[in-house]
């Protein structure tokens, strides 16, 4: 696609529409359907209608100052054939025409996406796969899903701002998508980590494993692109300190099994302008997306925050995999938390690093315990040195969970300084006080990434072990076993500490039967 009229840096100088009203406002839209599970669905298809219209008036508005016209369908004409904008919006098809319809406006709308689609390759399965006129069944009648009258009024609430260039700043679908997963999450109830990943987060993974021009980043979870987007902004931000274009983009990967995050990561990826990207639906464990010659398509970086201590994935499962993904072990049926791991492993190429949030017992269950296939998995993956560091992040930072998570970073090219070594950050208390959630202040995340880029030991914060010390540990990689904070001991997960004294009174035994030993040969 040719580049857009609009210049990007006159965007930065521009009033956007800030954070508070732009939740105020899809709240607005989020209460008219109160009561609809569906909900959230319908607000971020109207939101993506109305941003990709009021984009599209800007960059016409645009060609229009550049080339002096001002004949309406003529400059229509040359902006289509010319493919002068990022997507065409027929007329008809526009938010402010299907606005005027009094009768049959959900049809209307149906269809004028459906066209919009069509107009645009790149939407089809995209804007077009939200039906407003769909019907169930309710006591043996058919009822609509979302009725005219309220269509009507979420169209009036949408169209009290405008969101295009002069008027939002460019990951405006992203942040609102990030809210109302907040808002409907609360409400619904739905598993820990499964559904966002908090900015800041995102952002300190993207810091860490710093993508460089050209390089592949596939997330096998990537829900609505987030953690593939701000890898790309980094880059970005990078460049534009150093006064450089980029040259090479990035080239983005991803699948995601819900279907709706999967329609908003391919929004997220036109409204960024990001053209190198290739988003999947579907279930990655049991069907990845990304094969190449009967093998995983391989990547230079790996990103993912999956679902938390998934269930469903059985011994059955892991045998039939014909990818052969799992050669460190199964994990057990209660958490593919370790399955997860070594699909990302093994997309990974001979240099390749990878990044996954995990619940924090990932990194310490089994420890203590004489088997256990987690801790077994874990085991091989210090053992082969392939574990560079893993960050224990601060409480109350995801929603729906107070539990606080960790990263964990494998590299199959560990610098030879770095050989034999892992890097442990206990970064608890690294955060700001929010409400109703912490999050991770810009200061917070400096300081993290620089302890990591210099893999250095900071007292009360980070600690530097070697593969023996976690073999000494029963292969706990729990940050907070090795960085001491003192109000964080009074808060350690019980889970942990019990496990700990299983294995504090097991070596005790051990020792008491040394001795015992050391007194019969005496007594002899």
């Amino acid at each position: 696609m040719p580049t857009p009229f609009y210049k990007e840096k006159e965007e930065k100088k521009l009033q956007y529409l800030d954070t508070k009203t732009l939740e105020s406002w899809l709240k607005s839209a989020a209460d008219l359907l109160r009561g609809s599970a569906e909900g959230m669905k319908y607000i971020i298809t109207l939101l993506f209608y109305k941003r990709i219209c009021d984009v599209y008036d800007d960059e016409v508005e645009e060609v229009k100052r550049e080339t002096g016209l001002s004949e309406e369908r003529q400059l229509k004409l040359i902006v289509k054939e010319g493919e002068l904008t990022r997507f065409f919006i027929p007329k008809e098809t526009h938010f402010d025409e299907v606005r005027k319809t009094t009768v049959n406006l959900g049809q209307r709308l149906t269809e004028a996406l459906i066209k919009i689609a069509k107009e645009n390759e790149k939407l089809r399965g995209v804007i077009d796969n939200i039906d407003f006129n769909a019907t169930v069944s309710s006591h043996g009648e058919r009822v609509r899903v979302i009725s005219d009258d309220k269509i009507a009024k979420l169209l009036e609430v949408f169209s009290q701002y405008k969101i295009g260039l002069k008027n939002a700043e460019p990951d405006v679908l992203g942040r609102a998508y990030e809210y109302l997963i907040r808002l409907y999450a609360q409400g619904q109830g739905k598993t820990a980590g499964e559904l966002y990943t908090p900015r800041e987060v995102a952002f300190l993974m993207a810091y860490c494993l710093d993508a460089e021009e050209g390089e592949e980043i596939y997330d096998p979870a990537c829900g609505s692109g987030g953690l593939l987007i701000k890898n790309h902004l980094v880059l970005k931000e990078k460049k534009e300190k150093l006064n450089e274009e980029i040259k090479r983009p990035l080239k983005l990967y991803g699948q995601e099994i819900i279907p709706t995050s999967y329609a908003i990561a391919k929004m997220n990826m036109f409204i960024h302008n990001i053209e190198e990207t290739d988003i999947r639906l579907g279930d990655t464990l049991l069907n990845p997306a990304f094969i190449e010659n009967n093998r995983l398509k391989t990547f230079d970086k790996v990103v993912a925050n999956p679902m938390w201590n998934q269930k469903g994935y059985d011994d059955n499962f892991y045998d039939s995999d014909q990818y052969e993904r799992f050669a460190f072990g199964y994990p057990t049926s209660s958490s593919a938390d370790w399955g997860w791991v070594q699909h990302m492993f093994t997309s990974l190429k001979p240099k390749g690093k990878m990044a996954v949030v995990l619940d924090t017992g990932s990194v310490s269950r089994g420890s203590g315990e004489r088997q256990d296939r987690e801790k077994s998995i874990r085991q091989k993956f210090v053992e082969k040195d392939l574990i560079e560091c893993v960050i224990l992040l601060p409480e109350n930072l995801f929603y729906n969970t107070g539990a606080p998570g960790i990263i964990m970073f494998i590299s199959k090219n560990k610098p030879k300084e770095r050989k034999g070594k892992i890097l442990l950050i206990n970064a608890s208390k690294e955060f700001q006080k929010g409400k109703p959630k912490n999050f991770l202040g810009e200061e917070n995340i400096k300081k993290i990434t620089d302890i990591y880029h210099k893999f250095k030991e900071i007292e009360g914060l980070s600690k530097i072990i070697t593969l023996q010390d976690a073999a000494e540990a029963d292969y706990n990689l729990s940050p907070s076993r090795f960085v001491s904070i003192i109000e964080e001991e009074e808060h350690r997960p019980m889970e942990e500490i019990t496990k700990e004294l299983k294995q504090i009174e097991k070596e005790k035994q051990k020792v008491e039967e040394k001795i015992k030993g050391i007194l019969r040969k005496l007594g002899n």
